[in-house]
């Protein structure tokens, strides 16, 4: 069969039904975990207290803006800034805690996104329909290794320090234990609200930087892609769905390239590189911009 016709048949096995497929462990692990959050997520009108809310409010924090857009994404993902090895690694430890895996296994994915961005080989791209943007494509882990061309070959910096590796065989142990404590601290309110409701939360509004941003929006810059910056993802993201800004600049540790473009990951950003604690922080050169030519009229959907 040739690369062709396996890369359709493949694709007509996600978009047309998951019945007969052969699923793996890990993807019965990762819709199991998904449901429960989102099971735990539904019980939070019956465990409301402030003390909860302030909890979950704390760790969407810590863990989607310190760990994931912070860490994941603008540190590791993309190198756009360096900081001391135990900070760098604070962060990435917030980052396990949102519950979105390892490091190592988020980076390779976000990378090859970046490299095949928007074709067969984008891991999820809404081509394929914007639920597999959104989730369904976390659900196929073999249709995933098929379009990143077998295996993890995009993220060896991470793979040689043994911090990372040590994520990627515990990862989950981590956000169980914090379960734990929170539960020990405040009882069903504080499981079901930093638990549940934070990380469905979080999870959503991160998968919605996968599919709404690349449906939604508008295009600033010529990017040959469908990335569109939409400012609601934006503020509930933290920067992130300024995407059209990211994927015409995808090295800059700034998203929000304008004075309004709220961007709240670039003012923590802009805020350690202050105290000397960032450094070597990349953003696009003026030269940059125009070589990228704006759009004379950008698509509103």
């Amino acid at each position: 069969m040739s690369d062709c016709a396996g890369d359709s048949a493949a694709r007509n096995q996600l978009m047309g039904s998951s019945l007969g497929r052969r699923w793996t462990g890990r993807d019965v692990l990762t819709m199991g975990g998904i449901l429960v959050m989102h099971f735990l997520g539904l019980l939070a009108p019956f465990y409301f207290t402030w003390g909860a809310l302030w909890v979950a409010v704390g760790l969407y924090v810590v863990t989607g803006l310190f760990g994931i857009t912070l860490s994941y994404h603008r540190n590791l993902s993309h190198r756009s800034f360096k900081l001391p090895k135990w900070l760098e690694y604070t962060f990435a430890y917030c980052g396990v805690l949102a519950t979105q895996r390892d490091p190592i296994d988020w980076v390779s994915t976000h990378r090859y996104h970046h490299m095949h961005c928007d074709t067969d080989k984008d891991p999820h791209s809404p081509l394929h329909g914007f639920w597999f943007s959104h989730i369904t494509w976390l659900f196929d882990y073999n249709f995933m290794l098929h379009k990143r061309g077998g295996g993890q070959t995009n993220v060896r910096d991470l793979e040689r320090q043994p911090f990372y590796r040590f994520l990627q065989r515990t990862w989950l142990v981590h956000p169980l234990g914090l379960g734990l404590l929170l539960y020990s601290l405040g009882g069903l309110p504080f499981l079901v609200w930093g638990m549940g409701v934070r990380i469905v939360w979080v999870y959503h509004i991160t998968w919605s930087v996968n599919s709404v941003c690349h449906v939604w929006g508008n295009q600033a810059w010529n990017t040959g892609d469908l990335s569109k910056n939409n400012w609601w993802v934006a503020v509930l993201a933290f920067g992130e769905g300024w995407h059209n800004n990211h994927h015409a600049f995808e090295y800059s540790a700034r998203h929000g390239l304008k004075w309004w473009q709220v961007d709240m990951t670039w003012y923590v950003i802009s805020f350690l590189r202050a105290i000397g604690v960032a450094t070597d922080v990349k953003f696009p050169s003026e030269d940059n911009k125009q070589r990228l030519t704006s759009k004379p009229h950008p698509q509103h959907n």
